[in-house]
């Protein structure tokens, strides 16, 4: 059986979910306007440029939550779910996606955004098992810290290795797709890795490898 990896954020939809995320809390009023966007503005900009703290930034995103209940959590994104991500759905992904089931892949999203976002968004793209950097939870609340390593950069190799430890069988091929720089090291750690509406750090590097570079967006 081979193994396909995708990322999600600007890979399989036409968005950062994370960012897009902090500008749905704003709508809400659950958060100070001016500060919020700057810090979510300023956060991505780093993300962008490989400068990321992620335990900080998550600690951004999480502060938010941690006050809410479960269900006022759930009621919330199923709103985000519904206002924000439905219009960043790619025809392209749901097509490659189904390509890959039609092979018999085993598919996965592997996500630097924390499961509380990511993992109902890769069930609605119709891939059940999202890896993504976890929130700490203490007495079913969010702590604002982090649990485990963060899956982000190598980190992602981490995460994707204790998945892949927990697996009755091998993968024969392991492919990955991501637009992000910062997924460098995953993207030369599998057998085949594919530039997807890369940035511009990718897109330079994936020429260099000569690695193929494809678009879901046109």
């Amino acid at each position: 059986m081979k193994l396909v990896i995708f990322d999600l954020d600007n890979t399989l939809i036409a968005g950062d979910s994370d960012h897009a995320w902090g500008e749905f809390l704003i709508t809400k009023e659950l958060v100070d306007p001016i500060e919020h966007a700057q810090k979510n503005d300023h956060f991505y900009h780093q993300y962008q440029q490989q400068t990321l703290d992620i335990h900080e930034y998550q600690a951004f995103v999480l502060a938010p939550l941690i006050k809410l209940d479960h269900q006022t959590k759930q009621a919330l994104h199923h709103e985000f779910m519904q206002t924000v991500i439905s219009d960043l759905r790619l025809e392209k992904s749901d097509k490659l996606i189904k390509e890959h089931q039609d092979a018999g892949d085993k598919l996965i999203i592997i996500t630097a955004t924390n499961s509380f976002i990511s993992a109902p968004i890769g069930k609605w793209l119709g891939i059940d098992i999202v890896i993504a950097t976890e929130p700490e939870i203490v007495d079913g609340k969010f702590t604002g810290k982090l649990s485990g390593t963060p899956c982000f950069q190598d980190g992602k190799i981490t995460r994707l290795n204790q998945w892949l430890s927990s697996q009755e069988k091998s993968f024969t091929e392991v492919t990955f797709y991501s637009d992000s720089i910062n997924d460098l090291p995953l993207l030369k750690h599998v057998d085949h890795p594919v530039a997807v509406d890369p940035d511009d750090m990718l897109r330079a590097e994936a020429v260099a490898q000569h690695w193929p570079i494809i678009s879901l967006r046109d």
